[in-house]
């Protein structure tokens, strides 16, 4: 960027400190011009002292000086938060949102602001190995959602899609996915217990192999189905574990796993949302 933004992020959550260790990792912003505010003193100023960015208790007084506002709240706290928010937004900032289920709609209008961004980061963000999905509102400019492909791409890798309903599906597969991938770690660790090795060994030898998995399929880029019959011998011992698996019906498993989290989503999106899609307000 040309010039140095002024970011102010309400909710200095977790998710929060990895997007301003991001944006000073990424040299997107200085400290000074990073704004962090919550209603706890403490947790404020702890950011203030580990990371140097300016400390605020008053939402609004945050809002009213940046250039980008960053709603990193819990989503139960949404309309306390956008009511004291209304109107306070500059006419030139952005408003980029992590918080799930919250619609670009609900937020724009709640904030009287029509430039806003809804964003999916995921929790590996908080080592800048995330990945990031995106939409933004037409009101948008190509200025702005330059800014924000900056701004999540401290995270990680960012995609940007044009339609919001991608959203939903992102916070089930890849806002989720880090709770799958260890589950499975957590078993596959387990059983490597379970036969007789030693924990640490255990977790070593899991970790590696799914470390060395990813990056392996990263580097050949072909489908994963070619890549698990490369380790299937006929008859062999990894033939018999897949049997196992598909026995117990892993697969399915895991795709209902990712669909009741979507439908969830989707449930507490109404409960955040404003105003519900067309086709709610007629079932009502």
């Amino acid at each position: 960027m040309n010039e140095t933004k002024t970011i102010a992020l309400i909710g200095p959550g977790a998710m929060a400190e990895a997007i301003i260790a991001g944006l000073l990792r990424q040299k997107i912003t200085t400290p000074e011009s990073i704004l962090a505010s919550g209603p706890r003193i403490e947790r404020v100023e702890e950011l203030n002292s580990r990371y140097g960015v300016r400390p605020f208790t008053d939402n609004r007084l945050a809002a009213q000086q940046a250039d980008v506002v960053i709603l990193s709240i819990k989503p139960q706290r949404l309309q306390k938060v956008l009511k004291g928010l209304e109107g306070a937004i500059q006419e030139h900032a952005l408003v980029l949102s992590i918080i799930a289920g919250a619609t670009i709609q609900t937020i724009s209008e709640g904030l009287k602001h029509p430039a806003v961004v809804r964003s999916m980061p995921n929790t590996p963000a908080q080592i800048g190995e995330g990945i990031t999905v995106w939409a933004a509102s037409p009101a948008v400019t190509p200025q702005q959602h330059d800014l924000a492909c900056r701004i999540l791409g401290a995270l990680g890798q960012q995609v940007f899609v044009e339609e919001e309903t991608y959203l939903d599906m992102a916070t089930a597969l890849s806002g989720t996915g880090p709770a799958y991938v260890f589950l499975f770690m957590e078993a596959l660790i387990d059983a490597g217990v379970h036969m007789g090795f030693p924990r640490r060994i255990a977790e070593q030898l899991v970790m590696q192999t799914i470390l060395g998995s990813v990056s392996y399929y990263d580097k050949h880029k072909t489908h994963p189905a070619q890549l698990r019959n490369q380790v299937t011998s006929p008859g062999g011992t990894t033939a018999q574990a897949l049997y196992y698996l598909e026995k117990a019906g892993f697969r399915t498993a895991l795709s209902r796993a990712v669909w009741a989290a979507y439908e969830r989503t989707l449930e507490l999106g109404k409960g955040l949302n404003i105003h519900p899609p067309d086709r709610d307000r007629q079932e009502m």
